[in-house]
């Protein structure tokens, strides 16, 4: 946490090195099929409108953003944002990509549970991510076992966000494949490229989880004895 030691080589450090390269193979990824368009010659806005529309979604809305690869749902305003690489481009992984924002917006109109659990621990999350550490550090330095008790608690709410992210997003890339290939918005081999860069994607998000539960589990280790001594 506050200096090198042998859990920072032996967790934090391989954590890290996975969550470079799960970030840089989405960026290829999507470098790589970004300058692919599609046969059908649709933008990612539009795919995004005729996916909605389609699932009776009419009241959720479409904005363009800036940023790159800055795409989300809201599910608070009920808008699919989508970012200057997807939202005016024809390619195939501006496509996948504005698909699987619509996944978490249909995800949301059929109460796919993973997805209300995410939404229903967002408040403890940023509390613990608020939290955690400056009452850990005040447990070290105050000597307060029941302090770095709450602050370890309290970190391992990130890392359960981060666990019940999976099926969300992994859910919604699914989804996301297969109304693309059921509305024939895509054909069948622009489809392995779309996956390919959902997939990617996912990865970054598998990255995350075990870049928190190293960290969480290195809390545990440092901190843990120190707890039992006193």
């Amino acid at each position: 946490m506050f200096y090198m030691d042998q859990y920072y080589l032996t967790l934090i450090l391989p954590a890290m090195i996975i969550a470079m390269i799960a970030q840089s193979r989405v960026q290829s990824s999507f470098q790589r099929y970004s300058r692919v368009a599609s046969r059908r010659g649709i933008t990612g806005a539009q795919a995004a409108r005729r996916i909605l529309d389609a699932y009776g979604l009419n009241h959720v809305q479409i904005q363009h953003i800036a940023g790159n690869l800055s795409d989300h749902y809201d599910p608070t305003t009920n808008v699919v944002r989508l970012s200057d690489s997807v939202y005016g481009s024809t390619s195939i992984a501006s496509i996948g990509v504005a698909a699987h924002e619509v996944g978490h917006a249909i995800q949301h109109a059929h109460g796919y549970f993973p997805i209300k659990v995410r939404t229903a621990i967002i408040p403890i999350t940023n509390l613990g991510s608020n939290l955690s550490m400056p009452l850990l550090l005040a447990g070290i330095l105050f000597s307060a076992p029941s302090l770095v008790n709450l602050g370890i608690i309290l970190f391992s709410t990130m890392t359960v966000f981060q666990l019940v992210t999976l099926p969300v997003e992994f859910n919604a890339s699914s989804r996301a494949l297969a109304i693309l290939e059921q509305d024939y918005i895509l054909e069948a081999e622009e489809l392995d490229g779309a996956k390919k860069v959902l997939s990617a994607a996912a990865m970054t998000y598998v990255a995350a989880l075990i870049t928190s539960a190293a960290q969480l589990l290195r809390l545990v280790l440092l901190f843990g004895g120190r707890r039992n001594d006193d």
